[in-house]
């Protein structure tokens, strides 16, 4: 992760003004042993009352305004009114309570109290103040291979709300209402996954407390699992998510910072530098779909994409005579199969006299584009014979690491880690533009699910989703990127970020707004969301006998998708994206009629013109 946000958190600010640090012999927690030392626990009674006060008095070493209880390890956050605003459980995997001060070679040189539990874990906890905001860096090491570092905080009633990280199966607001199994922090779908499309390490808390974990931690997280009223944050290497890592046992490295509120903290955090170094083109582009629509042709089968569909769409468009033009977004039915990155001629024989059309009636066209190269594409063989593709992960040869996604039952993944791949896909989509004046692309990257379990980059990357980023980039330094399908880092502008699919269904209505505070919360103001009425629209099923894929491959047949969503929830659906960044249609008003829902779209179209714009 290489955003701002994240940088002023781990990368010392010259112009910080820095907290004198306390000497350590008057930092460490009181009753860490040291060896030879007796143990106080010795002289302490049995009787509980006792043993809490004594507890609490020794917990009584902290940095400003934070006490830490080795014994028991909990930690406590308080303002600067005394009160307090954070409570969490650290080391919940040790299951003794020695803690001893660590050897000189293991101590950090920038003051951090350094404790650990013999042949178990090390643990480290630091101190910095930027103006009015106050930040905690704690570190758990493990040094034992049966050992996942876990702190727990508690999110019980009365301690402030909580939100960020990202789309939940729950999306629940505030965030503590949710409920989320321990589970890499890794994109994925919500039907099948616990974590959605867009995510980042990011929770604040309506006290003024926001928890930042580091970018190269091994992350799991769970909300309220087994009902305990706690987030819960766990570092652990696995197969799949983490299989490359710095260290060859899990650390699990975050920030702990408050301020007098949440706005303050929120503020001082948040990136701000949105629309610098923005091209004249890169303006007018977000202007764009900010104010015009985004027209989305993606039937279920590839037959139906054709060049005199979507002739007759922009048509249909223009007939309406109240609706702009805007931007026509194709689905990745442009292409015979799925990574040619050139037109079927076949379905689209005269593209470059359509497109001209199009143009002058004022529409753009976007197409989509995918990372992965189907085995049925012309292309496959070319980029295995250049070792263009990401690779099985023990191969002794260089063969290719495959995968499915949607209808692709067998595809290649680009590898753009490498140096070859970048500029062979610049060379496609650049000869796209030439010839067929396309004006930008949508890149449509699945989740890190769909990723090749055993998948091997040239470069190595601390987690699947951090192909993304770097793919983007490749992408956008030769042609014009409008929108991803997922992400962990925000794209620069004018790149926006979809929401993810949602089923036409009154319940997936009701989620939307809480997604789109949510990415908001987390660094995405550049939004796009699905279809006006929901993008599928799904029967029942057996689920017990389907596997996820051939559940998903189910839910993208056209036996599984209605011609138009229900009337009324088009309708309630059109006035809340009336609101929001991005408005885009797959169904025309003009479907269903019905001159009560036409009339409907000319006031929210004149309302979203006039006012939200």
């Amino acid at each position: 992760m290489t955003s701002n946000f994240l940088r002023r958190l781990w990368i010392p600010l010259q112009n910080a003004r820095r907290k004198p640090t306390m000497p350590l012999q008057l930092l460490k927690v009181q009753n860490a042993h040291l060896p030879g030392e007796h143990s106080p626990q010795n002289s302490i009674t049995s009787v509980n009352s006792i043993s809490s006060l004594l507890r609490e008095k020794l917990a009584r070493a902290y940095f400003h305004l934070i006490r830490f209880n080795n014994e028991e390890r909990i930690v406590r956050l308080y303002n600067d009114a005394g009160v307090e605003i954070l409570h969490g459980n650290l080391g919940t995997f040790l299951n003794y309570e020695t803690a001893y001060k660590c050897l000189e070679h293991n101590q950090r040189t920038d003051g951090s109290v350094c404790l650990e539990w013999m042949n178990r874990a090390r643990f480290y906890m630091n101190y910095r103040e930027f103006r009015q905001v106050h930040c905690y860096y704690i570190t758990w090491e493990s040094i034992a291979d049966d050992v996942s570092p876990m702190d727990c905080f508690d999110w019980s009633h009365g301690q402030g709300h909580w939100y960020g990280g990202g789309q939940t199966p729950s999306m629940a607001w505030p965030a503590e209402l949710g409920h989320v199994e321990l589970s890499p922090f890794i994109t994925g779908d919500v039907k099948y996954h616990q974590w959605g499309n867009v995510l980042k390490r990011y929770f604040i808390n309506s006290k003024g407390v926001t928890i930042t974990v580091d970018p190269n931690t091994p992350l799991h997280v769970s909300i309220n699992a087994e009902n305990s009223k706690k987030l819960c944050l766990s570092a652990k290497h696995d197969d799949f998510s983490y299989v490359y890592h710095d260290t060859p046992l899990p650390k699990l490295n975050y920030t702990i910072c408050r301020a007098d509120n949440m706005k303050i903290l929120h503020s001082f955090l948040a990136e701000k530098n949105l629309w610098d170094g923005l091209k004249k083109d890169e303006l007018e582009t977000v202007s764009s779909l900010l104010t015009e629509p985004v027209w989305q042709i993606a039937p279920s089968s590839i037959d139906e994409l054709t060049e005199s569909a979507l002739y007759n769409f922009t048509e249909d468009v223009i007939g309406l005579g109240f609706l702009r033009q805007g931007h026509v977004l194709l689905n990745e039915f442009w292409q015979a199969n799925i990574g040619d990155f050139s037109l079927d001629v076949s379905r689209f024989p005269t593209l470059e006299e359509t497109v001209d059309i199009i143009h002058r009636r004022g529409f753009r066209i976007i197409l989509t584009i995918q990372p992965f190269i189907s085995t049925e594409s012309h292309n496959f063989q070319d980029a295995v014979k250049e070792k263009l593709l990401v690779t099985e992960r023990d191969g002794r040869r260089h063969i290719p690491a495959l995968t499915a996604y949607k209808e692709v039952l067998s595809a290649g993944v680009l590898d753009t880690t490498n140096n070859r791949s970048g500029p062979w896909l610049q060379a496609k989509l650049k000869s796209l533009v030439d010839q067929y004046h396309i004006d930008s692309f949508y890149i449509d990257y699945g989740t890190a699910y769909d990723m090749p379990h055993h998948y091997h980059f040239e470069k190595e990357l601390r987690n699947p989703d951090q192909y993304k980023a770097g793919f983007t980039q490749v992408v956008s330094q030769s042609v014009s990127v409008v929108g991803v399908s997922s992400a962990t880092v925000r794209p620069r502008a004018p790149i926006f970020v979809s929401l993810p699919t949602f089923s036409s269904t009154w319940e997936s209505l009701s989620k939307i707004i809480p997604t789109v505070l949510t990415y908001g919360m987390i660094g995405y103001p550049f939004i796009m969301p699905g279809s006006v009425g929901g993008d599928y629209s799904v029967q029942k099923f057996d689920e017990v006998n389907s596997t996820t894929t051939e559940r998903a491959k189910r839910e993208d047949a056209s036996e599984f998708r209605l011609p138009l969503p229900d009337k009324e929830l088009y309708i309630r659906w059109l006035q809340l994206a009336t609101f929001l960044p991005v408005i885009r249609y797959a169904n025309l008003p003009s479907n269903y009629g019905d001159e009560s829902v036409l009339e409907m779209a000319k006031v929210l179209t004149s309302l979203r013109l006039k006012t939200v714009s």
